[in-house]
């Protein structure tokens, strides 16, 4: 039952903090040092991950299946459509992004899991997201466009974000902001490039999960953790867009810092 109940508040803080720019990697971090709860290991962080995977494919369903018909209809059928020769757009520049998340997460990848042991750098880099989301609201609309630039710099942000502590949404929404494209595309354009992110972890996580597969006891926790990482990972998906078009992504920046500020002064000076 404490499996169980531990695997529910995991499988809630990954699937809301996933997508909310607070950092995923970072909370799984602080609550899982918080909680004990040290043999979740790689079982639960496939299981969750799928979970968060779901949710982003059915909240985008109708854009994932017009980006995937996208290249037929424009090279192929020649379709003049604007709104599939944009998705088009889209399709090339998140195989572009996508290309510094994949290199650092395959050239650096014993380093990075050394980093998830460190609670102490998870509040540190919470102290960056912190001031990046603070800093949205100083950061102005000046109609600019996606371009291969542009969105491979959102890439280079989304690499970043691996290191716990940053959040891969808030950091490439903040990039996409600072060059003063509209909020609401950028952090449309953010789930959409989640996406191979997300689908890479899972294909490496589990490589390593065939390898040691959970007993029949781990299931049932994995499972609920799972569904609970879904249901609360669209939910956040919605919340998020809600906040990003109201101009309140600093909410979450003072929340960071809050919980920077206490984690650290209780490492350093209460521990």
């Amino acid at each position: 039952m404490e499996h169980l109940i531990k695997a529910i508040i995991l499988g809630l803080i990954q699937g809301l903090t996933e997508f909310l720019p607070v950092s995923s990697s970072g909370h799984l971090v602080i609550f899982s040092d918080i909680l004990n709860f040290k043999q979740s290991g790689i079982s639960f962080e496939v299981f969750v991950h799928f979970g968060t995977l779901l949710s982003v494919l059915i909240f985008f369903r109708k854009d994932i299946v017009k980006m995937l018909w996208a290249p037929v209809a424009v090279w192929i059928q020649k379709s003049e459509d604007a709104e599939l020769k944009e998705l088009l757009r889209w399709d090339l520049y998140i195989i572009v992004a996508s290309i510094p998340a994949a290199f650092v997460g395959l050239v650096f990848k014993h380093e990075l899991e050394a980093a998830f042991a460190d609670v102490l750098l998870v509040y540190s880099m919470l102290l960056v997201t912190a001031l990046l989301m603070i800093g949205t609201q100083f950061l102005k609309y000046r109609q600019k466009e996606f371009n291969y630039g542009n969105t491979f710099l959102m890439g280079v942000a989304q690499a970043f974000a691996i290191i716990p502590g940053i959040s891969r949404s808030g950091s490439t929404i903040f990039t996409g902001m600072s060059f003063g494209m509209k909020p609401e595309k950028v952090a449309r354009f953010s789930f959409l490039m989640s996406l191979p992110a997300i689908i890479g972890a899972v294909l490496l996580q589990t490589k390593d999960l065939i390898k040691t597969p959970p007993g029949s006891s781990e299931m049932s926790a994995l499972i609920v953790g799972t569904v609970v990482a879904f249901v609360s990972g669209y939910f956040a998906i919605l919340w998020l867009l809600d906040v990003v078009k109201k101009g309140k992504l600093q909410w979450f920046g003072y929340y960071c810092l809050l919980i920077a500020v206490l984690g650290l002064a209780w490492k350093l000076f209460i521990e």
